[in-house]
């Protein structure tokens, strides 16, 4: 498909100019529309109709394809001033539930892939990821601070199911004492509950459990994939009987979409045993801005407009401001809106912004046989 934004980058749009975003097809249970080229691809495909009339027939199936990810290490640092942790582990690159507004989008560029279907249906497995785990976590100079598992895509997303990644790397993280952070939109992290609840009553893991909209039809076609707001909820829920600090992230928050629900959705989730909530308002960066106009003009084209203007006039009139701090806050009267609004029902149902810390100095490096620590593998 072709690259490069439709609408113009900067300033209002109007009704019709949203709608000029659409796109002719639809695949069912997938969030984005279009398959636009690689940013870093020297060649831009565009469909054309050559006569026969085919460019108007239904999309084909798409199906999910996972390939391997040669990994040479696994845990990336980072030093962003805005983020709460400095390293993560992601078992996978791309992501099945979908999520058309998912950050995460752009990086399948590197791989000469698109950040539209593509980024949902050609996914990448690490198979190593255990074995080198296990490696980084040897080293001597190693020094334990929490670990943030699947905060690029989704560490639960649906291939986790048979490929049992994540669960290999908490049993490893259990074994060492190590700290982790889990942040998903999936049930399937109640699977692990066995490993999570003895490691969150030692104080070394937590969980936050991701729910943008209680709208079931919403949710549907915005996170075609994930689990449904009711089983997320369930999700909070289970594992807050376990033991378990768990905090919702109702985000992103899209000004003209699901702003309205904040209170609802903070009310649902103390009432299902949240321990504190954060936010994120909607992110555009590189590709994911005309993936999810296209989005908007296809799914809710007579709140298309709206929902850009807003999101625009807490960027400065841009799709995006990568500033630290601005990016997942925003700016300008409706951002402080949306502050003073999850700030107040945050506090009224009693959930903290801030996350509990995690122990490190339970920490144990891999001993060998003899008992001696093992300084190399």
């Amino acid at each position: 498909m072709r690259t490069g934004q439709k609408l113009k980058p900067t300033g209002r749009v109007t009704l019709i100019e949203a709608a000029e975003a659409a796109e002719r097809f639809e695949h069912r249970g997938r969030g984005a529309i279009s398959n636009q080229t690689g940013r870093f691809e020297r060649q831009i495909h565009n469909l054309f109709d050559d006569g026969w009339g085919t460019i108007e027939d239904d999309a084909a199936p798409l199906e999910t394809i996972l390939m391997d990810d040669t990994a040479k290490t696994i845990i990336t640092f980072n030093n962003s001033p805005d983020i709460s942790f400095d390293r993560t582990v992601n078992p996978y690159r791309g992501c099945e539930h979908g999520c058309i507004y998912c950050f995460a989008r752009p990086t399948h560029a590197w791989a000469g892939l698109s950040a539209g279907l593509d980024f949902e249906s050609r996914l990448f497995r690490k198979a190593n990821a255990p074995e080198l785990l296990i490696k980084e976590l040897s080293r001597p100079s190693y020094v334990p601070k929490p670990i943030a598992l699947g905060m690029n895509t989704d560490a639960y997303q649906p291939v986790e199911r048979e490929q049992r990644l994540t669960r290999r790397l908490l049993e490893i993280l259990s074994a060492h004492n190590h700290p982790v952070t889990l942040l998903t939109k999936s049930a399937l992290i109640q699977r692990d509950i066995d490993i999570l609840a003895p490691m969150a009553e030692k104080g070394i893991a937590r969980v936050g459990v991701s729910i943008t909209t209680l709208d079931r039809k919403l949710a549907r076609k915005m996170e075609p994939r994930a689990a449904t707001p009711e089983r997320r909820l369930e999700t909070v829920r289970a594992l807050s009987q376990a033991g378990i600090p768990v905090l919702v992230m109702t985000a992103p928050i899209i000004p003209g979409l699901n702003d309205h629900e904040i209170e609802a959705l903070l009310d649902a989730s103390a009432a299902h045993g949240a321990a504190g909530a954060g936010y994120v308002v909607l992110r555009l960066p590189y590709e994911i801005k005309d993936l999810f106009h296209e989005w908007l003009a296809q799914h809710v084209p007579d709140r298309a407009a709206r929902v850009i203007n807003l999101t625009r006039e807490m960027r400065g009139g841009k799709d995006y401001d990568a500033e630290w701090f601005q990016r997942g806050r925003g700016r300008g009267p409706m951002a402080n809106l949306i502050s003073q609004r999850f700030q107040k029902a945050a506090l009224r149902n009693g959930l903290s912004s801030q996350r509990p810390a995690l122990r490190t100095d339970l920490f144990r490096p891999r001993e060998s046989i003899g008992g001696q620590f093992l300084l190399e593998l």
